[in-house]
């Protein structure tokens, strides 16, 4: 059957392709998916999908099923629909129509790819031995209102056994597959500092208390939480990434605001930092005469694949790709909404390489000149359907 099914993604290479391209022109921001959800739900209808449902934590975002009735087993497949705030510089002749918003992350391939294995498992649906989920979730982008932490509480997963998920990832090759049999992305939260002082002349720093001074030695200070607090066969990232001091060169000013970013893939680091880093800034706050207004925010929990599924799905990788083209990889800083479904029931999230030089494909992600291999696609749209094959199955 997974035979079956790569032919049949084959053959749906330029639909997918085509479907790619007329997301990618006509992109649309977190929770703004208004057309792309329209789009999706009327292409589903054609399809002879059921249960279609729109709107999920406002207008936007698609769930449709297919054989809803028959008993078995039911699998959530997931695509992500929104775009990016970029202004896209990409030489491509479907470029974005939307000035300032483009799809600089793949989310038109997945919704491309999905759309190819709802196309192609409808075909087949009286094979199929059991129920399958479509989840189209709008704003990934948008960790502080996360779609899929909307869909969760909005009852999405409710009698679903599994769910799987692909990621386009411009730093693995082209046509390869990147997996993990455990953490695969990390959790994501935030810290945001007010530190007051007097303000001054800068001749004069006696008459001042200085919240620059005392900001620079807490941003280096922080960085002794990771390499003289935490295992080190334990991973986990503290950065400072702005910090905001005054508007003339030779003015003490009265305050500082600094943030940052906190990453690990461990929940008891996590719940270890926050503390750390505030009693850190508090100190060296004490110690320069300032004093500080703390606020910490916990964002989005790490991506962690179960095991035995995400198993189960590189094996029919393996079949799909070439073993050759299946590898097991390590886990990486960057964070993912998947990780709200992951939390609620098994399942794994894998990562479709795109990387290649001589297409201009391995462009960071983000980046106003990214773009999509095409010729990945098929793969795509054969893995999602063959990981629900051997699921429902028994696999």
């Amino acid at each position: 059957m997974i035979d079956r099914i790569t032919e049949q993604a084959r053959r749906l290479q330029d639909q997918v392709v085509a479907w790619r391209h007329r997301f990618h022109a006509h992109p649309e921001l977190s929770w703004e998916e208004v057309e792309t959800t329209r789009t999706i739900a009327s292409l589903l209808e054609e399809m002879g999908y059921e249960e279609i449902r729109t709107g999920y934590g406002g207008e936007t975002g698609v769930t449709a099923e297919l054989n809803a009735d028959k008993p078995g087993r039911r699998i959530a497949l997931r695509a992500d629909i929104d775009a990016l705030p970029i202004r896209e510089e990409a030489e491509v002749d479907y470029a974005s129509q939307n000035d300032g918003v483009m799809h600089a992350c793949g989310h038109d391939a997945h919704i491309a790819m999905l759309l190819g294995a709802a196309k192609l498992l409808a075909a087949m649906k009286d094979d199929i031995p059991g129920r399958i989920r479509l989840i189209f979730q709008p704003s990934e982008e948008y960790p502080t209102r996360s779609g899929a932490d909307h869909m969760v509480r909005e009852g999405v997963l409710e009698g679903v056994d599994a769910i799987f998920g692909l990621h386009i990832w411009s730093p693995v090759e082209s046509g390869q597959l990147g997996y993990t049999l455990g953490p695969m992305m990390a959790s994501a939260d935030s810290f945001f500092v007010t530190i007051t002082g007097k303000g001054g002349h800068g001749a004069m720093p006696h008459l001042a208390v200085d919240p620059t001074v005392a900001a620079c030695q807490a941003v280096t200070s922080l960085h002794t939480i990771v390499s003289r607090e935490v295992n080190p066969l334990r991973a986990a990232v503290v950065s400072t990434g702005q910090i905001t001091a005054g508007k003339a060169f030779n003015v003490i000013p009265e305050s500082v605001f600094m943030n940052g970013t906190v990453r690990t893939f461990d929940a008891e680091i996590r719940s270890y930092l926050p503390r750390r880093i505030e009693e850190i800034i508090a100190s060296t706050c004490t110690g320069h005469r300032c004093e500080m207004d703390f606020r910490y925010n916990y964002g989005l929990p790490s991506t962690i694949n179960d095991p035995g599924f995400a198993g189960m799905a590189s094996g029919v990788a393996a079949e799909i790709l070439g073993e050759g083209n299946v590898n097991e990889i390590d886990p990486v800083m960057g964070a993912e909404d998947f990780s709200f479904y992951l939390r609620e029931i098994p399942g794994a999230f894998f990562f479709l390489g795109t990387g290649n030089a001589d297409r201009q494909t391995d462009v960071p992600h983000h980046h106003p000149r990214f773009k999509v291999d095409d010729d990945v696609l098929s793969g795509g749209v054969a893995l999602l359907a063959g990981v629900a094959w051997r699921f429902l199955s028994g696999g």
